[in-house]
């Protein structure tokens, strides 16, 4: 008679149906999600076209982007969502393989449910390993120096490479550093806020056409409906938030005028109000004025532009809330609420403030030679139509986001899918060390780490199962910076082809997956409320 098998008290459960039902149905929910962009990781990665319900369309692969427009109505599916959300924060990079990541991590914690593991042995045996993966990933990187700006040019790249605009990553790239290191305060290297760095999209021109401008750039017209000047040289801005017009009565007032002496006064009296006004903006020296957008008020007057194209001033207005800080850190000028409040000390200096014309794509309000800039800068991005544009401008925010991965966490590992191969041969080693279902459990994890090298060799079109096999033996022989590489459609080593990435990327991508895995396998009951 064959001996029993003797197992652990705790190593395998049965479990209700229902209960089995909730957490099928939950993993099933993120596998979808997680399969459906599967397809747009890495360099030859496919594009995804999304219809919006206003008829707008968008074609991208970035992850996060797809995630949020998709409607996604099952709660568990909803958590990858926030995954790519969360990533995109932290990292900025990285969130199509997040999500892919963590669909595997489901994949594979299903096999296991099935062969009876219980749930939490899976995600305690599966948090050891991402601490663990974590840890290798850290010992095994590069550390990497702000003032290297080749290396961080490199990373840029990599990040642009499955993106619509990779062939002009050599012009992104470069741009994408010159804005961090042009806002990086060396005192305060970890407070990089990419809200000083505005973007300017504007139609009718090449990608190429883009640039990076050391100044200001508005999106907006100078107002010549009086022939006000439309190029001030010496300018000494002044940022305002007061009107230039004669006062209105509130809402629910009314004035009736009965004759035209009274209607005479009337004008005579906004006149001079306004007259009084140009004086005194004139009197503190400014001959530019940025006029903050005005909703109960008309920010500026026929009369108004008159009397301060007279007066040589020339007028930029409907200037957005929103951009008024920006404005004053780059111009090193304070907004000015009231007209008495104007003084010389208040306005910004520049040598040159000048409306440009960009042809098709209409006209802008450039600021060149400031004195005493803030640390912000400015890119003025071109391209062929709003898709292009809006896609560029993902794709440039990604970049810097890399880069600014680097400025906080100064290490550098290979790219290409050899990070996560690595893994996965040292935790199967690791594995081994371990007793039990958790042995069991984080080789599993090991396993599910190889989605992404997989992946990558599926959508460059190359035979996924020999390239991982090939990779797998190169990494048991010790040569850990092999990855795949798309161009060639072979496995080289990452860092000769200067295929490299910010450790923040993956790490934060590793923690972030498993802790979602953890926590949709956790679930095992969905109750619906009154």
């Amino acid at each position: 008679m064959a001996a029993a098998v003797t197992t652990r008290k705790g190593e395998t459960y049965k479990e209700s149906a229902k209960k089995k039902d909730v957490r099928l149905m939950n993993i099933e929910a993120a596998k979808a999600v997680a399969d459906a962009i599967r397809t747009s990781l890495g360099p030859r990665g496919m594009d995804k076209m999304v219809a919006q319900a206003d008829g707008e369309v968008i074609i991208t692969n970035d992850g996060a982007t797809i995630l949020n427009k998709m409607r996604v109505e099952q709660p568990a599916a909803k958590m990858l969502v926030d995954l790519a959300k969360s990533q995109d924060v932290v990292a900025g990079d990285g969130t199509t393989s997040v999500t892919v990541l963590c669909g595997a991590l489901l994949r594979k914690s299903l096999e296991l449910l099935e062969k009876g593991v219980h749930p939490t042995v899976i995600s305690d045996a599966f948090g050891r390993a991402a601490d663990k993966a974590v840890e290798i990933l850290t010992d095994s990187a590069i550390p990497v120096s702000i003032e290297d700006r080749e290396a961080l040019i490199r990373a840029a790249n990599t990040s642009l490479s499955s993106k619509i605009i990779s062939q002009n990553s050599s012009l992104i790239s470069p741009m994408a550093v010159d804005c961090l290191l042009r806002i990086l305060d060396p005192q305060r290297p970890d407070l990089l806020d990419l809200k000083d760095v505005k973007v300017v999209s504007k139609p009718g021109a090449t990608i190429d056409d883009s640039e990076m401008v050391d100044g200001l750039v508005l999106d907006l017209k100078a107002a010549k409906a009086a022939a006000g000047p439309t190029r001030m040289e010496n300018a000494k801005i002044a940022l305002i938030q007061f009107q230039v017009s004669p006062p209105k009565t509130d809402i629910e007032n009314n004035v009736i005028v009965s004759d035209y002496a009274q209607m005479d006064r009337i004008l005579k009296e906004e006149r001079n109000y306004i007259l009084q006004m140009v004086k005194k903006i004139r009197a503190s020296g400014a001959n530019v004025l940025l006029i903050q957008k005005s909703i109960l008020r008309d920010a500026v007057t026929d009369l108004s532009l008159h009397y301060l194209a007279k007066a040589k001033i020339m007028v930029v207005k409907d200037v957005e809330r929103e951009d008024i800080e920006f404005i004053s850190k780059t111009l090193h000028c304070l907004p000015i609420a009231h007209v008495d409040h104007m003084r010389a000390e208040k306005l910004g200096h520049a040598a040159l403030v000048e409306e440009a014309d960009l042809g098709k794509g209409g006209k802008v309000v450039k600021i060149t030679g400031i004195e005493d800039k803030g640390r912000t800068a400015t890119v003025l991005l071109r391209g062929s139509n709003k898709l292009a544009l809006a896609e560029a401008d993902r794709s440039l925010h990604d970049a810097l986001c890399v880069v600014r991965c680097l400025v906080q966490k100064r290490y550098l590992i290979a790219g290409g899918g050899s990070p996560e191969m690595e893994l996965s041969y040292q935790l199967s080693q690791w594995a081994k060390t371990l007793v039990g279902m958790e042995s069991f459990c984080v080789r599993a994890f090991a396993e599910a780490l190889e989605i992404i090298p997989y992946t990558l060799a599926e959508n460059a079109g190359l035979n996924p199962i020999e390239i991982v096999t090939e990779l797998r033996n190169h990494h048991a022989s010790g040569r850990r910076h092999h990855g795949i590489n798309v161009r060639k459609g072979a496995t080289t080593d990452m860092l000769e082809e200067n295929v490299v990435q910010p450790l923040l990327v993956t790490t934060s991508a590793l923690s972030l997956a498993t802790e979602a895995a953890r926590l949709i396998l956790k679930i095992d009951d969905v109750v619906p409320t009154r």
